[in-house]
């Protein structure tokens, strides 16, 4: 599982840099993979609204929102957005990518699609502010809520600090720690205990994505599903994403991974491979099954349509299996 920080404050070594690294090291304790986002470092342009997005689902410009952080606020599974208080609301750098997921709102509003992982997302704030009015918060937590809806993110709240201005006020405040322990136990809490599924293609462009897209959206809550490659692709087929479209599901700005780099948050307990060739020397000794669904060999949407049903009725069978069988399958994770 993947929690990513999103840091909005032009001090990278200031009070809500300290908030969020503590938060992150606390999430990592409780096995959580952790990623920040330093925003002012990354070129992210004001949305200038050009409108595409909502009528094709994409954004035109080209900068970190397209080729980074899109595919980062998908594959999270809890985002934190950090930020210090600029008049009474967010940092105009972290605003910037707020408004740029008007992308994600259009996919999700407009397009009418599902994102595979919006069942489980959650979505937290951290804030701090140097004054201490009784309204001080009340402009971000309503930008926080709508953020947080356009990524599919169930808003769970957040922390805020009043009379935090001079370097090292946020390491110096009281019950900071307690504060930060409780809420990220919280918030992690329904993520932990669920079995890792790996999905095992070739190039994890087409049949493990669907797969896994498909295991995420009818069981996320109860596993955790990751999908890679033997040999990973630059991108995603784009039939592939055509077809799951018309299934509802969507599919934009998801990447293919190797196989280490998903084992880097740890060893599945479970593998389902697209065919017996797939991998069966990876991660021996854990339990697995072979799909028998060989590459598609032809680039067009009837095959790949076909494609999609067979995998959507093994992931139907393979829910079922788990649900009647969730001792077993909770027995085989490792570490």
């Amino acid at each position: 599982m993947l929690m990513l920080g999103l840091q909005g404050s032009p001090r990278l070594k200031g009070n809500t840099q300290y908030l969020l690294s503590a938060f992150l090291k606390e999430a990592e304790k409780l096995g959580v993979e952790t990623q920040i986002v330093q925003v002012c470092k990354k070129k992210i342009e004001p949305c200038k609204e050009y409108v595409v997005c909502e009528k094709k689902g994409f954004c035109p410009i080209d900068d970190d929102m397209k080729h980074e952080i899109y595919a980062l606020l998908r594959e999270a599974d809890m985002v934190i957005a950090a930020t210090p208080v600029f008049f009474y609301n967010t940092t105009a750098q972290l605003k910037a990518l707020i408004d740029r997921s008007q992308t994600l709102w259009a996919r999700r509003y407009k397009l009418k699609l599902a994102d595979p992982g919006s069942k489980t997302r959650r979505g937290f704030l951290l804030a701090v502010g140097a004054t201490k009015g009784k309204n001080l918060f009340e402009g971000l937590h309503l930008t926080a809520k709508y953020f947080f809806d356009a990524l599919n993110a169930r808003y769970e709240g957040g922390l805020t600090y009043r009379q935090v201005e001079h370097p090292g006020d946020m390491e110096k405040h009281p019950g900071v720690q307690d504060d930060i322990e409780t809420a990220v136990a919280n918030l992690v809490k329904p993520f932990l205990g669920r079995p890792r599924i790996l999905v095992l293609g070739r190039e994890n462009v087409c049949r493990s994505q669907m797969a896994a897209a498909f295991l995420q959206y009818q069981a996320g809550d109860k596993i955790e599903v990751v999908c890679a490659g033997t040999e990973p692709a630059e991108q995603i087929h784009p039939i592939m994403e055509k077809v799951m479209q018309a299934k509802g599901i969507d599919m934009a700005f998801r990447r293919p991974k190797g196989v280490q780099e998903v084992l880097t948050g740890g060893p599945p307990a479970f593998i389902i491979e697209m065919d017996a060739k797939t991998g069966s020397h990876i991660c021996a000794g854990v339990q697995r099954q072979a799909w028998g669904v060989p590459p598609v060999s032809e680039s067009s949407l009837e095959a790949m349509a076909a494609v999609r049903d067979k995998i959507e009725k093994k992931v139907g069978e393979f829910v079922k299996m788990f649900q009647s069988a969730p001792a077993k399958t909770h027995n085989q994770r490792g570490g």
